[in-house]
């Protein structure tokens, strides 16, 4: 178990690193020009970057406590974002007031990949591994007691 959770903190790792690299591509190569709300998600997944790399190098678990907060409001803007982008919210409730829509499309990969969904994809894939690893923590506890 201790070494699937080392994996676990590995893989979220690379999640937040090819999450990062990818949005800066999008804006500094492709020179997409990010909405308040691609922001918030970039301020939130930037520091996973971060910490997940502490927690790889230094084998720390305490990176997954920390990444809690980040990955969870990540998530939900993220969520947010893509119901104003599949206009189940009305653009009119967007914090978007100047600059780029934040319902605006950059990209539209077999027609309903845009790089909203992929923040939220990168964002459920960093839940996913925090719920399995606190699931694998938990059994780890019940079976040394």
């Amino acid at each position: 178990m201790k070494k699937q959770n080392s994996n676990l903190i590995f893989i979220s790792w690379i999640v937040a690193m090819i999450a990062t690299v990818g949005s800066l591509f999008f804006s500094v190569i492709m020179e997409f020009t990010p909405c308040s709300l691609c922001w918030y998600q970039r301020v939130a997944m930037y520091p996973l970057a971060i910490i997940f790399l502490f927690g790889v190098y230094d084998e720390e678990h305490y990176c997954m406590k920390t990444s809690i907060p980040f990955t969870v409001i990540g998530w939900a803007i993220a969520v947010y974002h893509n119901l104003l982008q599949w206009k189940i919210i009305p653009e009119s409730a967007s914090p978007c007031l100047s600059g780029v829509p934040c319902s605006a499309k950059w990209i539209n990969w077999f027609g309903f990949i845009s790089i909203p969904f992929l923040s939220l994809m990168a964002f459920t894939i960093l839940l996913i591994t925090l719920v399995i690893y606190y699931k694998n923590k938990k059994s780890m506890r019940t079976t040394n007691e």
